[in-house]
């Protein structure tokens, strides 16, 4: 569709996917999802304003395609960025350096899927000169998608793990999805940002070399995390040499960049170290699989654990959970709760809990108190409903 009538001459859309943020002016889409259907509030939206409204059976192709329209008006440079951990925390870093002598925007929160892509860009308006978006994937094909909707000009896969082995069905679906990136970036003469000290990400580069064609490389290591960040857990050193790679390429001197760092504070249970009347926190719970979970547990230094269950991992759960269990006895862990049916098939002889209430429950009774706790799981355990009780 010829969406030009749409955004010639204007410097910003008002896009909104929520009846109750329309505005005269703006634009809104009506998804369908599984316990809603916007389309039922087509009329409502019309009243209070709407220049134009996307409804029916296609409004999500069509809503991709308009961002995909904005994204070639605009024409400024994009930075994709994926990965089975890390990518949030990376574009928040990076997000962080970039904003120091750029004006830029980036994927707020975790809208990084096949509508919070689109969102994003069409969030941006003509005063921004660069992007960042984020990018997720729990099946094949999902970052083609994306990149096909985005087009970005450069790229950084920050690691592969076993995440969503569910959805893809093997490690291997893992790299071929994550590799999508490259395929575009390979394709379309764009620039990639390499860590050259993770040999998946070398293997997945020479995978999508075919007939001679050359990739734009832009290479830095793992590094060793600097002094004086609040980030907490040696597995964010990657994630801190990835921003300030991208920000040299882009003209920002190494100090300026380590300033910007410093300055950042994690939030949304995502590296989060809190000291509380009782006990200190490890707060790492925003997501969880068995790459990120072992990363975890290896860099910590306390001496209890709660630690939640891994999602979507499909055959391989019972593995890896046992896996997790075998890495706290060889630590000699003092104290450890586990929440989750999943432990109850593993050979784990610490106490494990059906759901976060029921441990909740247990702590009210039996508080902890002088530990070093580590919080870490997947979002669906809400971990985060303890925080109070610690």
């Amino acid at each position: 569709m010829d969406w030009s009538f749409l955004i010639k001459n204007k410097d910003s859309i008002h896009v909104t996917t929520d009846s109750r943020k329309v505005t005269p002016g703006s634009v809104f889409v009506a998804l369908k999802g599984e316990h809603f259907d916007g389309n039922d509030f087509v009329e409502q939206a019309r009243q209070d304003g709407a220049e134009y409204i996307i409804c029916g059976e296609n409004a999500l192709a069509e809503l991709q395609d308009l961002a995909r329209a904005w994204r070639r008006e605009l024409g400024l440079p994009i930075l994709a960025i994926t990965g089975t951990n890390g990518k949030t925390t990376t574009k928040e870093l990076t997000a962080a350096v970039l904003s120091t002598k750029y004006n830029i925007y980036y994927t707020q929160g975790n809208l990084n899927n096949q509508i919070g892509v689109p969102l994003t860009l069409l969030n941006l308006t003509r005063a921004h000169e660069m992007a960042i978006v984020e990018m997720g994937a729990s099946h094949p094909g999902d970052i083609k998608e994306l990149v096909d909707i985005a087009e970005p000009n450069f790229g950084l896969i920050t690691n592969v793990g076993k995440a969503h082995l569910q959805g893809f069905g093997s490690f291997e679906g893992v790299m071929r999805t994550k590799a999508e990136l490259y395929d575009w970036l390979v394709n379309h003469e764009g620039i990639i940002f390499r860590n050259n000290d993770n040999p998946y990400l070398e293997q997945m580069t020479f995978d999508v070399l075919r007939n001679g064609q050359k990739a734009k490389i832009e290479p830095y290591h793992t590094g060793t995390m600097p002094e004086g960040t609040h980030l907490v857990g040696e597995y964010n050193a990657e994630n801190v040499s990835a921003a300030l790679r991208i920000g040299l390429y882009f003209g920002i001197p190494q100090e300026q960049a380590l300033a910007a760092i410093r300055a950042y504070i994690p939030s949304n249970n995502r590296s989060q170290f809190m000291q509380t009347e009782r006990n200190a926190l490890v707060i790492d719970a925003y997501n969880a699989n068995p790459t990120s979970m072992q990363a975890a547990i290896n860099a910590f230094h306390g001496n209890c654990y709660i630690l939640g269950a891994m999602r979507e991992l499909g055959e391989y759960s019972h593995l890896e959970h046992q896996n997790i269990v075998n890495m706290l006895l060889e630590r000699k862990a003092e104290k450890v709760l586990l929440v989750g049916e999943e432990y109850k098939e593993t050979t784990a002889p610490y106490p494990i809990f059906d759901n976060v209430d029921a441990l909740c429950e247990y702590l009210q009774y039996e508080p902890l108190t002088g530990q070093h706790i580590l919080l870490k799981g997947s979002r669906s355990n809400q971990l985060e409903k303890v925080i109070p009780l610690l």
